[in-house]
């Protein structure tokens, strides 16, 4: 492809410094990406991947310098500010999907998709015949048009987020920057989009940022690899150093692992205390069916991991034990210590939980610490001022998950990783009955995947119940003893691991 083609764009970084607060995130960076060429951009979280990506997109603005840092050339055209092209340049990274869960807006997929045409947050203006068919085509390039009719917010967290990558697709990017874009997808969803950014997309740049190794497209063929915001590796992705930022995949590891934790689970002996049970639970959100006839116990001492695939009911089940849903007429929930009369924040500050929601309604001003000591009430940010009790709590908490040097810091200047980790702190600091834990591990590189999967399987071993959903069978912890199969909302198993039985 040659360089002055003018249907996509090339981007050159010279020398590029960004500052946030004080702190240099990213140091002396220089990158040329050029039509045809497809990236991945690794590295550990905090290492500024966000922010880079960012600065091509004039999401931030680079440090002062003497010469223009950021330079755009389409064909024999070129630019120094990124106003100029921002019609060129399509970014999807949470902050926009998390957007949405914050403002409450509640949109069909097809009107959310149908705003990358016109490049607005929410829709202004009804959409024309033209527009309607060109939604159609960027719904059918992924695989999603029966989404098209669907509120945004009643979709599962992996239906979001390809939603909202048609709706980059249907803005005609000449470059697209994609930041952990496949965190939360099922198998089939997952390869749709690797398919498209192997085949379809052969003509278009893009840039992938990933924390995994199985989510790197066939058709990447450069990579840029980050270390606290300076370029380490800078060239074709046949020789970049990957394996100590991106996990790997085993295939056989549930099975391996069903194995040795159904014996385990078996020479525990009998099984400990009941914390929630569900009998013929119904849920619906937004007027339609989320989950149908589901039954289940959760117990002290046992460890459910909850799969299925995107839109069968994982996150909605999560948040029904956790009381965020009711249950209809006809099914019940029943959980230890809470009769009529009785606060349900009782029994959440006996719970900890993680998911992706929480990421995107804490205020993001708030500091480390303050989403830290907001887990000992069970609340959105704090109600009232920290006692003595909150904060040391929380000061211990931050030391055990190594956030100690973040507590001062806002959310805001958190990567989508680092984020992850404080709510893991935020989970433990009460010391839970029982955890809850929604995609826990998207998002986090992984030395941190395997740091976070030592403490879930300690806290279960020391008799806290969790139940986990995933999409990844490496993301199953080894201390696993009972699953839960979702399809189309209703439980297609649901006992002990299968394999032990």
């Amino acid at each position: 492809m040659s360089r002055a083609d003018p249907r996509f764009l090339e981007v050159r970084l010279a020398h590029a410094n960004l500052r946030r607060n004080g702190r240099r995130v990213l140091k002396d960076l220089s990158w040329i990406i050029r039509p045809g060429e497809r990236w991945l951009l690794a590295g550990g979280n905090g290492a500024g991947k966000t922010q880079l990506l960012k600065l091509i997109a004039g999401a931030v603005w680079p440090a002062p310098a003497a010469r223009p840092v950021r330079r755009y050339l389409r064909g024999r055209q070129h630019w120094t500010q990124p106003q100029e092209v921002l019609e060129d340049i399509a970014y999807l990274g949470a902050e926009r999907q998390d957007k949405y869960q914050r403002y409450g807006w509640n949109m069909t997929a097809e009107r959310i998709v149908g705003t990358g045409i016109h490049r607005t947050d929410i829709p202004l203006a009804a959409l024309s015949a033209a527009d309607r068919r060109r939604v159609a085509l960027a719904l059918g390039a992924l695989g999603i048009t029966q989404l098209a009719a669907r509120r945004f917010l009643s979709l599962s967290y992996g239906e979001r987020r390809v939603v909202l990558l048609a709706r980059a697709l249907a803005s005609r990017p000449r470059l697209l920057l994609l930041d952990e874009v496949l965190n939360g997808l099922d198998a089939a969803n997952r390869a749709r989009i690797l398919d498209w950014l192997a085949r379809r997309s052969r003509r278009l740049p893009w840039v992938l940022a990933t924390h995994r190794l199985e989510d790197v497209p066939r058709g990447a063929n450069r990579a840029l690899v980050l270390s606290s915001g300076a370029v380490v590796y800078r060239g074709p992705i046949s020789g970049a150093p990957l394996a100590e930022w991106l996990s790997t995949h085993h295939r056989d590891r549930r099975h391996h692992g069903r194995s040795r934790t159904g014996r385990a689970a078996r020479a525990r002996g009998p099984a400990g205390r009941e914390l929630v049970r569900l009998t013929g639970a119904r849920v619906y959100l937004d007027g339609s069916r989320a989950l149908t006839g589901i039954s289940l116990a959760v117990r002290t001492g046992e460890c459910w991991v909850v799969h299925g695939r995107n839109g069968s009911g994982k996150t909605t089940l999560l948040r029904t034990l956790y009381g965020d849903h009711g249950v209809a007429v006809g099914g019940g929930i029943r959980r230890a210590g809470i009769a009529a009369g009785v606060p349900l924040e009782r029994f959440r500050k006996r719970v900890g939980l993680v998911a992706p929601h929480l990421q995107a309604e804490h205020p993001r001003e708030l500091t480390v610490a303050e989403v830290v000591q907001s887990g000992r009430h069970a609340s959105i940010g704090l109600n009232g001022v920290a006692s003595p009790a909150d904060r040391a709590a929380a000061r211990r908490t931050l030391a055990l998950f190594g956030l100690t040097r973040l507590s001062s810091r806002p959310l805001s200047e958190l990567s989508y990783g680092q984020s992850r980790r404080v709510l893991f702190a935020r989970a433990w600091v009460r010391h839970p009955q029982l955890l809850l834990l929604d995609e826990p591990f998207a998002g986090v590189d992984a030395p941190t995947r395997r740091a976070l999967m030592q403490r879930v399987t300690a806290l279960a071993g020391s008799g806290t119940a969790v139940v986990v959903t995933t999409h990844q069978l490496n993301d199953w912890p080894g201390c696993a003893t009972h699953e839960l199969e979702l399809a189309d909302c209703r439980a297609r198993y649901c006992g002990p691991l299968r394999s032990a039985r």
